[in-house]
């Protein structure tokens, strides 16, 4: 019997609670928030580099009769059934493929390219994150080879974990074959990335997640999960999946619905996430105010994963008394130095780093203290990046080099090093050989060393934090306030595109230095949390020992 839902790629990586909630229809009513500027403005830069993509492939294959693009504005069976004539006529390339639905199945979906082999089609799918690190042991081909026969083993690069990539081919090969249409030979599919210079190519039946288990042997048992909760939901039968808080539901809009059903019950995934939650629940402590009430110093009631039990009754009692942030430790202390700089780093997605922001303070060295600011405002990616990084690093290198020479002792901070540290080294290695770019070996050297802070860690080591450790978050407790009422990730990401004209506006001067604002309070927050834990106040905070 046909399934009464259709579902797309997207759901075997979507949260279980999410796809009973997109297909209740109870909740068709519901009035979901704004989207997420950031997620809208991805998803836009993936479309124009979908585009880009196409053009290239379609001049590397001289186009005509052996290239046929399905129009993406066409109405969906529109483009179904050119899709099918193509493959119909065993066109070599298929560009903006829809395929039939599978209602036996539950599935609908397309891919950006079919590629024609002797046997059938396999899928190509254009994506806009980068796909390979450096490493070896990818299978590639060059990007416009659209042969899998002609992959080789990549000594430079080893392929990035994107489960999401994989688990789309798998999908999209189940339509292949419930079309009659899918490649006989080998369960294969590439991906084009952001950096568009090679075809990954992935063998969908290897044994390589964990378990042994395959691409496609994870994706059917994602999908019938989640195929099972979405029809439950459509036929309004007892849900199959409970809302629980999770890292996605921070840029998920269904996360008020899911925030008010979890405060009204009290869930103890308030304070505890993902696995400790779920065991929380198996063994009845389903509430925030059970776990508080159990013995911090007493027999844990799961084998935790994600913290400890003293710290998690810790975490329970202060979220019931609203306090955002306790002491872990009897003194808070943070590494200081004479001479101090705090960092903060802004990158536009995955497409580069255009803003180092760096607050001086300390010892007078002969640099002028304050904020200091390296920025490109050529739209990303762009050579530019490697003038201001280089001026950056240029400027952090004389900083270091006087406060040596004067004999004092420096220190460099920001929040959350994974950050900065990600695109510390990816500058190095993508501008190396630019004047004025460290060589990786000289920015391994600074991150490693006892220069280079991290104030997310001292937070993490010495406190718990009942509403989360962001920095938006914790630097008000200090004092802090942001000038700009919308700072945000999210909302800065909207600012950039308007400050470097990416839409094919001019450049909003403007937004630019409203950039250079929101960069300069991220870089004083810091100092004044610094401040904050190193002063008096600390004794203001209570101790966890004593909830």
């Amino acid at each position: 019997m046909d399934s009464e839902v259709l579902l797309d790629a997207a759901v075997v990586t979507r949260c279980r609670r999410r796809v009973h909630l997109e297909h209740d229809p109870a909740m068709r009513e519901v009035e979901l928030p704004p989207p997420d500027p950031a997620i809208e403005q991805r998803i836009a830069d993936a479309a124009t580099h979908r585009v880009e993509i196409a053009r290239r492939l379609a001049e590397a294959t001289a186009a005509g009769p052996g290239w046929v693009t399905v129009p993406r504005e066409w109405s969906a069976a529109e483009r179904v059934r050119a899709t099918t004539e193509a493959m119909a006529a065993r066109t070599p390339f298929i560009w903006g493929a829809l395929l039939p639905a599978d209602p036996a199945a539950g599935r609908r979906g397309g891919a950006e390219l079919l590629v024609r082999t002797a046997t059938g089609y396999l899928p190509v799918i254009v994506v806009r994150h980068r796909i390979t690190d450096r490493g070896a042991g990818a299978r590639t081909t060059a990007v416009t080879d659209l042969d899998p026969g002609n992959a080789v083993t990549d000594e430079e690069r080893r392929v990035r974990a994107q489960p999401r990539d994989q688990l789309r081919l798998a999908h999209i090969r189940r339509l292949l074959q419930a079309a009659g249409q899918a490649e006989q030979a080998r369960a294969v599919g590439g991906v084009i990335g952001l950096d568009a210079d090679v075809v990954v190519w992935h063998d969908l039946d290897a044994p390589t997640w964990p378990g042994g288990r395959s691409a496609l042997t994870e994706y059917d048992a994602r999908f019938a999960d989640r195929l099972a909760i979405a029809e439950a939901a459509a036929a309004r039968r007892e849900p199959l999946a409970e809302p629980s808080r999770i890292l996605e539901c921070r840029h998920c809009p269904w996360w008020p619905t899911c925030a008010a059903e979890l405060t009204r019950t009290r869930d103890v995934s308030l304070v505890v996430r993902g696995e400790d939650a779920m065991e929380l629940r198996r063994v009845g402590v389903t509430t925030v105010d059970k776990l508080a009430a159990l013995d911090p110093a007493g027999e844990p009631p799961v084998q935790w994963t994600g913290t400890t039990h003293t710290d998690a009754v810790a975490l329970a009692r202060a979220w019931l008394a609203d306090l955002t942030m306790v002491r872990r430790v009897d003194a808070v202390t943070v590494p200081r130095a004479d001479v101090e700089v705090d960092i903060d780093m802004e990158s536009f997605g995955d497409a580069g780093a255009y803003l180092w922001g760096c607050l001086l303070s300390g010892r007078d060295i002969g640099i002028a203290p304050g904020y200091h600011a390296f920025a490109t405002w050529e739209p990303l990616p762009t050579p530019d990046e490697a003038r201001s990084f280089a001026a950056f690093w240029s400027w952090l290198t004389e900083v270091r080099a006087r406060t040596a020479a004067a004999g004092l002792t420096f220190r460099a901070y920001c929040y959350n090093a994974l950050a900065e540290n990600r695109w510390l080294f990816g500058s190095a290695e993508r501008f190396a050989g630019v004047d004025g770019v460290p060589a990786r070996s000289a920015v391994r050297e600074f991150v490693e060393s006892a220069e280079w802070v991290d104030l997310f860690r001292s937070v993490t080591d010495q406190f718990l934090c009942s509403h989360g450790k962001g920095l938006k978050v914790i630097a008000p407790v200090a004092g802090f306030r942001w000038r700009d009422p919308e700072a945000s990730g999210e909302a800065s990401m909207r600012w950039y595109r308007d400050a470097v004209g990416m839409d094919g506006e001019l450049p909003d001067l403007p937004q630019r230095d409203r950039l250079l604002r929101y960069n300069e309070d991220d870089v004083r927050a810091t100092w004044v949390l610094r401040e904050w834990m190193s002063g008096p106040a600390m004794r203001d905070i209570p101790f966890m020992g004593d909830l």
